[in-house]
């Protein structure tokens, strides 16, 4: 099977729901931090799969993981016991707060699945809010939208959920205002994605813990995109001085394989009973192999370091381009979570860097984003950084 860009384009245009904006381009192949198109094309990629592929593309110890594991079992139901499983949820477990763990298989499924831990744990049961942020992003579900606090992506789906409260990333005063006996949870980013790559001022998450435990409330860091390894410690909460109830993970769980994770601590696990939940392939056999070997792949290889060298270099080129650039806002970031604020429209240089064959990412519509593959070689990042300089430097 060999088709052309414009022909892969083309059944999409008849078969597949348009509810996606898609550059015109077909990609075909890819393997470390590298991707091809059908004609043979090749791109330098500083955001594989969203973020999702924390190696690149097609990571070797991960695609033979695969291999073992789909000549053996592909998928059994929940109802059972299953190997990989038990000892995926044991590797997560020892290297978080000792927690346990519920599988799915999105981010969107895992911050699902940790709403109805909250409402179902509350205590007295009249709790049942939620406080969110402004500029988050949890998911597209009808609860993980509502608890999106940003209205572009609820515009046409209201009613939303009730139970929501958002009040402004980083202010500890309008949390504490906005808590009343009826609010169950605060659910937060530790550092947002979507919403520009923001860092918590210092004391923030410290505060928000305190409140927690002030007023019985649970607090729920999604680490969606912050997860294992992606910012230089396996989950983002270890860079503070907190820890939280509950954690979700997704994206670069896996190494590209769909998959979720919702944990909790031991004492909180059994609020989420039996029958109240459930994923049909969550934790499946072939999602667990590449869990594993995730995990194995960046102990192995010291990926952890690898990713704050990541942050290191990129924050030294941009914070020069950021003394001879007027319109660079700021440089912030954590590992290999990279955001450049512009005081203008970051579209363009999108489009620039596409030309010029390196993929990148605008997010909340001034923000370069890049989620590089942690493994990237440096001369390769460095190749890439040069394409973003160039594209920068011809302006607005």
């Amino acid at each position: 099977m060999s088709r052309s860009s414009q022909e892969i384009i083309s059944l999409f245009d008849e078969y597949v729901i348009p509810n996606y904006t898609r550059y015109p381009v077909a990609l075909v192949r890819g393997e470390g931090p590298y991707i091809w198109d059908a004609e043979g094309v090749r791109y330098l990629d500083f955001f594989p799969g969203w973020g999702c592929n924390l190696f690149g593309h097609c990571p070797k110890p991960v695609v033979e993981a695969l291999k073992k594991q789909v000549e053996r079992l592909l998928h059994v139901p929940n109802s059972w016991h299953q190997e990989e499983q038990g000892v995926w949820a044991k590797m997560l477990s020892e290297r978080g707060f000792g927690g346990k763990a519920f599988f799915c298989n999105s981010g969107a499924e895992a911050n699902e699945a940790a709403i109805k831990l909250v409402r179902l744990h509350s205590t007295p049961k009249g709790k049942y809010k939620i406080i969110t942020f402004q500029d988050s992003f949890h998911g597209r579900t009808m609860a993980t939208a509502t608890a999106t606090a940003q209205p572009k992506y609820q515009k046409g789906l209201e009613p939303m959920l009730p139970g929501f409260v958002y009040v402004p990333y980083g202010d500890l005063a309008a949390v504490e205002a906005a808590i009343d006996d009826e609010t169950a949870a605060i659910m937060i980013e530790p550092i947002q994605g979507e919403g520009g790559v923001r860092v918590p001022p210092p004391g923030f998450l410290e505060g928000l813990r305190a409140l927690c435990d002030k007023n019985d409330m649970l607090l729920v860091f999604d680490e969606v995109q912050t997860g294992m390894g992606r910012t230089g410690k396996w989950f983002a909460y270890q860079y503070f001085n907190v820890v939280p109830d509950v954690i979700t993970l997704a994206k670069a769980l896996c190494s590209g394989v769909a998959a979720g994770a919702m944990m909790t601590t031991k004492e909180l696990a059994p609020s989420l009973r039996r029958g109240m939940h459930a994923s049909t392939f969550g934790g499946n056999s072939v999602a667990a192999a590449a869990g594993i070997a995730t995990i194995e792949m960046i102990e192995n290889e010291g990926l952890l370091e690898k990713a704050t060298v990541l942050e290191q270099r990129a924050k030294e080129r941009m914070n020069k381009w950021a003394t001879e650039l007027d319109f660079i806002q700021e440089v912030r970031g954590v590992g290999a979570m990279i955001g450049l604020e512009l005081k203008i429209d970051g579209a363009c240089f999108v489009e620039r860097c596409m030309k010029e064959k390196l993929l990148i990412n605008c997010t909340h519509g001034s923000v370069i984003r890049l989620l590089p593959a942690v493994n990237t070689p440096l001369d390769v990042f460095d190749e890439g950084l040069d394409i973003l300089e160039a594209a920068l430097k011809k302006g607005a």
